[in-house]
């Protein structure tokens, strides 16, 4: 985020829960202590960056409502746009399996996900609004909802 912002000159937006640690540079140690994690955060994790704007649930971001939607990291959240029933839910969900890179609908590994319980809360909430479009932050996008709820109501309590 910080390498983004700085070359873009772009302010830093997210969800408020998660804002001190991508502040403090804590926020890939949030995530399970997993192998792949230890080598991620190698590769990935970027020095703190000041957040811009603490966005909660209810505000507005281009005319989406953002959505909090706990589970993959404490405060993910998501982006509803009802006018035309467009949802961006980042990696509540996957569109495609991250290790091998097929497409279909997957859940985010458990060793990127600190709260499996709350990430699949947040996925329930999320094909409750019966998207006509779904956006991952990994794979294509979705066009038919009833894949989502279908793969929603599959998923372990």
């Amino acid at each position: 985020s910080h390498r983004v912002c700085e070359e873009r000159g772009l302010p830093l937006w997210c969800g408020v829960v998660d804002a001190p640690a991508v502040e403090d540079g804590q926020l890939a140690r949030r995530q399970p202590d997993h192998v792949v994690n230890r080598v991620a955060e190698r590769i990935w994790a970027g020095p703190p960056h000041p957040v811009a704007r603490r966005l909660r649930e209810g505000d507005e971001v281009a005319g989406f409502t953002v959505l909090d939607t706990p589970g993959h990291s404490a405060g993910h959240v998501s982006y509803w746009r009802e006018s035309d029933r467009t949802l961006i839910l980042g990696d509540v969900l996957n569109g495609m399996n991250v290790m091998t890179g097929v497409p279909g609908l997957h859940e985010p590994p458990g060793f990127f996900t600190p709260d499996p319980g709350r990430n699949r809360e947040s996925a329930r909430r999320l094909a409750a609004l019966e998207p006509e479009l779904v956006c991952f932050g990994h794979g294509p996008p979705l066009r038919d909802p009833r894949k989502l709820r279908a793969f929603v109501a599959g998923l372990p309590a």
